[in-house]
C-alpha cells in the first residue's frame, strides 16, 4: 500500500463498516478485510481498477463520489475514506457533505498545494510545478480543484467539522518538525491526512 493507505488503515478501528471513495485496485480494501476485519467496500471510477478489484474479489462498485454518494442512506458506515481523490472531484464541498451524511467519520488525504518546492518551483520558473506527488502535466491532471492544508482547514471551518486527528507526511513517512504545527505542516508536509466527524458525532 502506499504511504498515505497504511496511514489512513491506522485510523479505522477493528470490525467497523467502511466505505473506501475512489478505492483504486482495492489495496485498502484487501488490507481492512485480512487485516482488521472491516466490512469495507469500494466506489472507483476508473474500469480498468474496478475490473481488477473484483477479479481479486474485493467488492467494489464502478462510480465516482460527484454523483453516487447521494444514493447511500444516513450513516450506513463508520467511515466514509477518499484518498487523494478530494483534488479530482467536480464540487469537494458537496462530497465532503455527503460522506459525513452517510458515515460516522470521513478520513480524507490529499497531496498539499502549499509544499515549500512547489511554491518554489512557481516562483522561479513561472510555471505549473511538476514533483513526485504533482507529477502530471496541467493539461492532462485530473487535478482540478488543489488545496492547501489551510485550505482544507478553512473549509472544515466553514463547514462545522470537528478535526478530530490530522497529519501531514512526506513521501518517506517523515512527520517531524511539523507534528504540531499547522503552518510548518502546510510549508513542508508533501501530504495531509485528517480525520472528521460532525458536531454532533460523539467522540469515540
Amino acid at each position: 500500500m502506499r504511504l498515505d493507505q497504511r496511514l489512513i488503515a491506522g485510523m479505522i478501528r477493528p470490525r467497523t463498516r467502511v466505505l473506501d471513495v475512489g478505492c483504486g485496485d482495492g489495496a485498502l480494501l484487501d488490507y481492512l478485510f485480512r487485516n482488521s476485519g472491516c466490512d469495507a467496500r469500494g466506489i472507483e471510477i476508473d474500469m480498468k481498477e474496478v475490473t481488477h478489484a473484483v477479479a481479486h474479489g474485493l467488492p467494489v462498485m464502478h462510480g465516482d463520489a460527484d454523483h453516487d454518494l447521494v444514493h447511500y442512506p444516513d450513516n450506513a458506515f463508520d467511515y466514509v475514506v477518499l484518498q487523494r481523490t478530494l483534488q479530482a472531484v467536480e464540487r469537494p464541498r458537496a462530497v465532503l457533505r455527503q460522506m459525513l451524511r452517510i458515515g460516522r467519520y470521513a478520513i480524507v488525504s490529499f497531496p498539499n498545494f502549499g509544499h515549500w518546492r512547489l511554491r518554489v518551483q512557481m516562483l522561479l520558473r513561472g510555471r505549473m510545478p511538476m514533483t513526485t506527488v504533482w507529477n502530471t502535466p496541467w493539461y492532462d491532471t485530473p487535478n482540478i480543484h488543489p488545496c492547501t492544508i489551510l485550505d482544507f482547514l478553512t473549509l472544515c471551518r466553514d463547514e462545522g467539522y470537528v478535526v478530530q486527528q490530522w497529519m501531514a507526511v512526506d513521501e518517506d513517512g517523515e512527520r517531524a518538525p511539523w507534528r504540531r504545527s499547522i503552518r510548518l505542516a502546510n510549508l513542508f508536509g508533501e501530504q495531509a491526512l485528517f480525520l472528521l466527524r460532525r458536531k454532533d458525532t460523539p467522540r469515540t
